[in-house]
């Protein structure tokens, strides 16, 4: 059994209480018995000139029978007594104790509190907003207090810098790569162009867009990771039924009661991204994708995307939730961005939510997303 470091500090001074008072109750008894015979001899001098005792023994005779009889009486009842007392003083001890280290353990218990909150949080913006702000005396527990906040906020600033620049970065980068389309659609709009520099400029035409579409997922990426602050109604099955549509693979939906309370651009981005990242890695001929919505019975909403494809080891699944990471050679010359699952696991998080990825045996993926139900 595993002991908390209230009980184990109670267990600790509650018995160094218990030896230390079996020390003094020794050291006492020790004394007491050396000294008491010299005491009761004192006090039985006048017996000692007596000639023959009451029982016919002689007069020292008598007195040191009753100097042995008083001493084990007194001795006894010094020894049974003090640890009566000792037990009831000691009992008393271990429950003060008991009380004043859950007193002084209550700050580690608001620190705890606060970091369980936070490593809980759905959101990692929100949680990092929040401080221990211990108050009390400047001890090595307010120290640790303090010490603690400061590194929230560090970690606060350093999220948040980090987010900035992500948007600001995508909305800047949108300026050249604009500028740079409308040059090559102009170069490119003469009849008498070659047929080498149509084709160069279909090629980085391409490449514009793909430095674009990286860009877009970027910033909604930074934007999802933050709390959804405004939510409405939303059935994601009526989303699934203008989203999950292919000329390429055959798409089946299974749309059932979903209401969810979110964003509804961010949630049809999420619906969007699950689909699409089924039909782009899939197989060549005879693919399909299989979109399934519903409502489970602990009262979560929960959205499932299954399509053929490839076979993944199942030690890659976890790895394809980051951004830009890819598997296989589908993946690396695949036009996406590879931002696809990591923006709907933000997406899904920011709804207080959860997105999980299981590897099918046959090949391909089965993307499961819950979220919490609409009230």
């Amino acid at each position: 059994m595993k002991l908390t470091v209230r009980t184990r500090l109670t267990l600790f001074y509650g018995g160094l209480f218990v030896v230390a008072g079996m020390v003094l109750l020794g050291a006492t008894y020790i004394l007491v018995q050396q000294r008491l015979p010299v005491a009761i001899a004192g006090e039985g001098k006048q017996i000692d000139t007596v000639g023959v005792g009451p029982s016919g023994e002689s007069g020292p005779q008598f007195v040191q029978k009753i100097v042995n009889g008083t001493q084990d009486t007194a001795l006894h009842t010094l020894l049974t007594q003090g640890l009566i007392a000792l037990a009831v003083v000691s009992t008393a001890a271990i429950a003060l104790g008991w009380l004043l280290a859950g007193r002084m353990l209550q700050p580690l218990h608001q620190i705890t509190a606060t970091a369980k909150r936070i490593a809980t949080a759905p959101d990692a913006d929100r949680g990092l907003h929040e401080r221990i702000a211990l108050t009390g005396p400047r001890d090595e527990i307010k120290e640790l207090a303090d010490t603690f906040d400061v590194m929230l906020a560090r970690l606060d600033h350093s999220f948040d810098g980090q987010r900035r620049f992500i948007a600001s970065a995508s909305h800047e980068l949108r300026t050249p790569l604009t500028l740079n389309r409308t040059l090559l659609e102009v170069a490119l709009t003469p009849a008498e162009v070659s047929e080498e520099v149509r084709q160069l400029g279909t090629t980085l035409l391409a490449i514009n867009d793909r430095h674009g579409r990286l860009i877009d997922g970027l910033l909604l990426l930074a934007q999802s990771e933050r709390p959804v602050s405004e939510r409405s109604y939303v059935d994601l099955a009526d989303i699934v039924d203008h989203v999950a549509v292919s000329d390429t693979v055959k798409v089946v939906t299974e749309p059932g009661e979903a209401a969810v309370a979110g964003n509804p651009v961010l949630l049809e981005r999420l619906v969007q991204n699950l689909v699409e990242n089924g039909i782009r890695h899939n197989v060549a001929e005879n693919g399909w994708v299989l979109v399934r919505t519903g409502t489970r019975l602990d009262g979560r909403v929960i959205l499932e995307v299954s399509n053929s494809g490839p076979v993944i080891p199942r030690y890659e699944v976890p790895g394809l939730f980051e951004p830009f990471h890819r598997y296989g050679r589908e993946r690396l010359h695949s036009p996406g961005a590879g931002l696809g699952l990591s923006i709907v696991r933000a997406i899904a998080k920011a709804h207080g939510g959860e997105v999980r990825a299981d590897a099918r045996d046959e090949g391909g993926l089965t993307v499961t997303v819950l979220l919490p139900k609409a009230l």
